[in-house]
């Protein structure tokens, strides 16, 4: 036995809890340990959930820059697509303009080559029948020796006189060119109200039977080439060379000749001297 066991405890004796003061006390201890489970519980899904956003962010920034650069790179090579096609089109262009020009300048030559002949064929039928119409009347002509000469008046041109058979086709050559003075001039006419140059000479021959080509410069080589000092009536005047004429009239004797000059004349009769003739031809 303790030596101090007879000594009586001066601390109160402890009174047994209630009921209720038990389940107060185990009620305040499980809501304590409740929210501090709570808060580690709550400050471990903060954690958790920022960790997933940073997670989450880091994809959507790659995502996104991988998309920029893909976009980047499509017009690139969308760009530089559009540059060849450009560049194929513009030499495209260029050697259709150059084939389209190549294409005009033998279509021009092939043209050209074209009219050549045909004014060749056409001189050379006009001779054909300007030698033809000087044999039919070969044996109605009396040589030129023959023919009586005459002086024409003020002009300075000796003349001579048309042989007696053919003396009928001048006199009708001359009466219809005296009929035309005084009717108008104009260009590619071939009468009866107005003429120019060629169409008239070419409608005065028609009235003997001549048939003379349509223009001056196919006009100068019909015939026999004559000298400006041995005129005769009817001959052929015309002003410029031989295939080149830009005129020609009708000697009318006398020293004068008839023609249709231009729009401000007519037709008229006019002395050499107003505008001498640079050569002469005869079909007559």
């Amino acid at each position: 036995m303790s030596p101090v066991a007879h000594i009586p405890s001066h601390r109160k004796p402890r009174r047994a809890a209630s009921p209720s003061t038990r389940a107060l006390r185990a009620g305040v201890t499980g809501g304590i340990l409740s929210l501090a489970v709570a808060g580690t519980t709550v400050q471990a899904s903060a954690s958790e959930q920022t960790a997933a956003e940073s997670t989450l962010e880091m994809p959507t920034v790659s995502a996104a820059l991988a998309t920029t650069t893909a976009q980047s790179a499509d017009a690139t090579l969308e760009a530089a697509t559009g540059y060849e096609i450009q560049a194929q089109q513009d030499q495209a262009a260029d050697h259709a303009r150059a084939e389209a020009k190549k294409a005009k300048e033998k279509a021009e030559a092939k043209a050209k080559a074209k009219r050549e002949a045909a004014r060749k064929e056409a001189q050379r039928k006009a001779e054909e029948r300007a030698a033809q119409a000087r044999s039919s009347r070969s044996t109605d002509r009396t040589p030129l020796g023959d023919s009586t000469p005459s002086t024409g008046s003020g002009s300075g041109t000796s003349t001579q006189a048309p042989s007696t058979s053919s003396s009928g086709n001048v006199a009708t050559l001359l009466n219809f060119l005296r009929a035309q003075v005084g009717k108008a001039y104009v260009p590619g006419a071939t009468g009866p109200s107005s003429y120019d140059c060629s169409g008239l000479t070419q409608t005065a021959f028609r009235q003997i039977n001549i048939s003379l080509p349509r223009i001056s410069q196919q006009q100068s080589t019909v015939g026999t080439q004559v000298s400006l000092n041995n005129l005769q009536p009817g001959d052929l005047l015309y002003w410029g060379s031989p295939g080149s004429a830009y005129h020609v009239a009708v000697y009318v004797g006398g020293g004068n000749f008839i023609g249709a000059q231009n729009s401000s004349t007519g037709v008229v009769e006019r002395p050499l001297s107003y505008d001498p003739p640079t050569g002469a031809v005869r079909v007559l």
